[in-house]
């Protein structure tokens, strides 16, 4: 079993997987679609952070593929769909930097509201300018969060920690964590909120929630951060209310375009603009969390590859089935269209083979069925791989 691991991921997952008898490579830098056409030919698995593009083209070109492993948060990187199709669950990490993130935005709403990135850039020219103009505690004032999930729930209990009174907006109805408040809509934060901060996926719905309109209806000297994905923010509609004074300052991490590499040159129309830290991509960056990254993902393409559990991956379905493997375990994969268990349980039944456990699960377009049978059955399984519905076959 061959594992590339691409993006410099921490080293904790080689050594994991290593540990596992598996043969690990692990490569620093991202490729282009061609030449990752071509490395993944050698190899049963592919790791991956957020650089490296999995597109439907290279999915195609490498149906043998047992999984994909994504060492983050997102899995917009991958094209879930062709996933899917070939048969090939996707793992990833949507636990692991959940601190490292919040942290940082705490510590960034404080820069701000202490205009600490501009008064640090003038003492290193040599210019001192020592004053308490537009520089306030961030104590008492009200913290909008846009999506409550794992990050923006603990941005909230670590603002609480700092006296802020916290409101929120999901579109799913969430549990709301100590004494925060949620909001009927978006609208209502941002009119609320002396700082918003933006924890929500890429998706279309997503794509510029933030534009001039909505920047336009939050309060006038307040601030905005963008820590979750580069095309929630229209950029130049930011950096306009920024100009014209209408908020007092902005945190951005992530961008609509990103350079492909540390050497790589980037402008932004945010660059000349007041009061605004500008990180390349940071948020989760700590090495604590891309140890528990690397762990995390490790393990899940353990558990898949050695017993077949495809709990948490992304848009595949999940089953959890014992550790325990009784005689030889049987992992199809197939389409989902009436008749295939039928089909299958004939071909174990006619070969008299006596079955142990059985687990399928399905969605849409696909099946997954894990079964415990009799060692020994070399010719049933040949006959299950042969079906027409079948996508992806293993015997444990």
């Amino acid at each position: 079993m061959k594992i590339l691991l691409l993006e410099n991921i921490h080293p904790i997952a080689k050594e994991t997987l290593e540990s596992q008898g598996f043969i690990v490579e692990l490569h620093k830098p991202s490729y282009g679609e061609d030449e990752l056409k071509k490395m993944l030919k050698d190899f049963h698995v592919v790791g991956i952070r957020s650089k490296t593009q999995m597109t439907a083209s290279v999915i195609a070109d490498n149906p043998h593929l047992l999984a994909i492993g994504c060492f983050c948060i997102g899995t917009n990187q991958v094209n879930l769909e062709m996933a899917r199709e070939a048969g090939i669950p996707v793992f990833n990490a949507p636990y692991s930097n959940t601190r490292s993130v919040a942290e940082l935005v705490l510590c960034e709403i404080v820069a701000l509201s202490r205009k600490l990135s501009d008064l640090s850039a003038q003492v290193h020219q040599g210019h001192w300018e020592k004053s308490a103009a537009n520089s306030y505690e961030v104590r008492g004032k009200t913290l909008g969060i846009v999506g409550y999930g794992h990050i923006g729930s603990q941005v909230s209990i670590l603002a609480e920690a700092f006296g802020m009174k916290v409101v929120y907006y999901d579109i799913i109805k969430k549990l709301p964590l100590g004494n925060s408040v949620a909001c009927s809509s978006l609208d209502e934060l941002l009119s609320e909120s002396d700082f918003v901060t933006l924890h929500v996926p890429e998706t279309e719905e997503t794509k510029n929630m933030i534009t001039a309109k909505e920047l336009s209806k939050m309060k006038v000297g307040s601030y905005l951060l963008n820590l979750s994905r580069g095309t929630v923010v229209d950029i130049p509609a930011l950096a306009e209310s920024l100009k014209s004074g209408h908020l007092k300052g902005a945190a951005v991490d992530v961008y609509p375009s990103e350079p492909k590499g540390n050497s790589g040159g980037f402008q932004s129309p945010l660059q000349t603009c007041p009061n605004v830290i500008l990180t390349p991509h940071v948020g989760g960056s700590t090495q604590e969390a891309q140890k528990s990254i690397g762990l995390e993902v490790a393990d899940t393409l353990t558990s898949y590859i050695l017993s077949g559990q495809t709990l948490g991956a992304v848009g595949f379905p999940n089953i959890q089935p014992s550790t325990e493997i009784r005689g030889n375990r049987l992992l199809n994969i197939h389409q989902n269209v009436p008749g295939v268990l039928g089909d299958i349980n004939s071909i174990v039944s006619a070969a008299g083979i006596n079955i142990h456990s059985q687990f399928l699960a399905t969605d849409e377009k696909i099946g997954y069925l894990i079964m415990d049978i009799e060692k020994g059955h070399q010719e049933a399984f040949d006959k299950i791989s042969k079906l027409k519905t079948s996508i992806k076959t293993r015997l444990l």
